[in-house]
């Protein structure tokens, strides 16, 4: 059935009200597009003064794509992510909520504001130096979706260790692998998880992990549940007690833009997983840029990504990206319908969301259950919705528009992919005609083209012969093949020259993106 509100061509228009105050207009986009294609260097170092910096760069860009590939971005620029994230939102405005945290259990719910996540951060930073923990070292994270999640990583952060997430949901097997892949020699983990009102006992497959991971040396265990774990002496730490005892005050580790961030492992679908290493500005950057024009965020709006933190989308658009901007970002423990169909629609309600973003497999699997259980939701909060993690076929787009946004939010359908930390291609509210099922236009300096297996660009009709590929001028990126050198950086070897080391803005084209796991929610 036809949406009474599209136009004869079948686009929607971009609605008066959110182009009047939106970040980004159709003019604003020409003129952001054209600016990044005409000076990159210039518009780049525009949106670098985005994050908090130590000492600013002074060289934007340094590319070779020719024998070892090498390419660098900010590279002479000082920062630590957490001082984006925390400090300076925590000193222009404390009381902020930064993360509302929404249960497994529907009447579990917490807020945290900037000062209390700085200050929860900072604790759990210098007890992680006080385990031994330094700059360039590798920390898994093994959690279910609780605010500690978020602490952990940007702990990490704080002093300088790569963190490396782990979906809660895997094996002991799967764990064993990216630890032992890594080279972690410190673990964060819980007693138990909760899912769909289910237990995951993740200390047990923790420790059947690490039965074949003989170099982890420190365990952290978070207590959610009562349920007793056993713990080893001498290796294990309980999460809140190593805490209470340590600093609220730790001094972030300054970190060149080029140092690594993270690691996070593609889910391995498709063969072997494959570690992904972003590294600090170029990521950073990215992550409060696209966060900022994609979902047009005001201050005092509550933002909800539903993914988890076990994969990329929860590293960007749950923790960095809104954070960096001083968003206050929800984070759920839960399942779209646990204990019924209504939980997405009863939490918007609940916390009035203003943006909210998930996945066209959430999308499809409510709009099966029908509109009954949207019945008794408002949703009058919502201003903006987003899709990600796989293509949205146009029937889910109508629905998504018609019934969850009652024909008033514009819908952003992202394209992007773990290995390119952020959204590609997108809808921007106040400034695209929304086509159901399309994800629209390349965000400024960002060029889609169609390249053959040796580079060379070919016409968009040969499109079904050729790999579809990216030419980038934004942090885009990597690969990680092993272990780090001990101070953090690749090993020989590690670097992918196709494709370059992690967040780096590159001008000519990525091989391989088609081919890589599609970013999950």
């Amino acid at each position: 059935m036809p949406d009474t509100h599209a136009h004869d061509d079948g686009l929607f228009p971009v609605r008066p009200e959110i182009a009047a105050h939106a970040h980004v207009t159709a003019e604003r986009y020409r003129a952001m597009h054209e600016h990044a294609a005409r000076d990159p260097d210039g518009f780049w170092a525009e949106q670098a003064q985005r994050v908090a910096w130590m000492r600013a760069p002074t060289t934007i860009k340094n590319t070779s794509f020719s024998g070892d590939v090498a390419i660098k971005w900010f590279e002479d620029g000082i920062l630590n992510a957490s001082i984006s994230c925390l400090d300076r939102h925590a000193a222009a405005h404390p009381d902020r909520l930064a993360i509302i945290w929404e249960g497994d259990n529907p009447e579990d719910s917490c807020h945290l504001t900037y000062r209390e996540l700085h200050e929860q951060v900072c604790r759990l930073a210098n007890a992680l130096r006080g385990l031994g923990a330094a700059k360039g070292d590798r920390i898994t994270i093994y959690l279910p979706m609780v605010p500690q999640a978020a602490v952990a990583m940007l702990a990490c952060a704080r002093i300088g260790a790569v963190h490396c997430v782990v979906f809660g949901g895997f094996s002991a097997e799967s764990l064993a692998n990216r630890i032992q892949d890594c080279g972690s020699r410190i673990l964060i983990t819980a007693n138990e998880g909760r899912r769909g009102g289910r237990r995951v006992a993740l200390k047990t497959n923790a420790d059947l992990a690490l039965q074949s991971c003989p170099e982890v040396t420190g365990v952290i265990v978070l207590n959610i549940t009562s349920t007793a774990v056993p713990m080893q002496d001498g290796r294990d730490h309980d999460f809140t007690a190593l805490c209470v005892a340590a600093s609220p005050v730790c001094d972030p580790e300054p970190m060149a833009a080029e140092d690594p961030l993270f690691i996070l492992y593609t889910s391995g679908s498709t063969g072997k997983p494959k570690g992904v290493l972003h590294t600090t500005g170029g990521y950073l950057v990215w992550a409060s840029y696209t966060h900022d024009i994609v979902f047009d965020y005001r201050p005092g709006e509550v933002y909800w990504c539903t993914a988890d933190i076990g994969w990329v989308t929860g590293h960007t658009y749950i923790v960095y990206g809104p954070l960096a901007n001083g968003a206050t970002t929800l984070m759920f423990e839960g399942i779209p319908n646990y204990p019924d169909s209504s939980r997405f629609w009863q939490v918007i309600d609940k916390h009035k969301v203003n943006i909210f973003y998930t996945a066209p497999t959430a999308i499809r699997s409510l709009m099966r259950d029908g509109e009954a259980p949207l019945a008794s939701t408002s949703r009058g909060s919502l201003r903006i919705l987003g899709s990600v993690g796989e293509p949205i076929n146009p029937e889910a787009w109508l629905w998504y528009h018609r019934v969850v946004g009652q024909h008033r939010c514009p819908i952003v359908d992202t394209w992007w992919q773990t290995e390119t930390g952020g959204i590609l291609i997108s809808a921007l509210p106040g400034a695209t005609a929304l086509k159901p099922g399309s994800a629209a236009q390349p965000l400024p300096g960002v060029r889609p083209m169609i390249v053959d297996g040796e580079g060379h660009e070919r016409p968009a009709s040969e499109e079904r012969q050729h790999v579809a590929e990216v030419a980038t001028q934004a942090p885009v990126c990597g690969s990680h093949g092993g272990p780090l050198r001990g101070d953090g950086e690749p090993g020989e070897g590690q670097r992918d020259v196709a494709v370059g080391r992690a967040s780096r803005l590159a001008e000519e084209p990525i091989r391989g993106l088609a081919d890589a796991d599609a970013e999950r929610a």
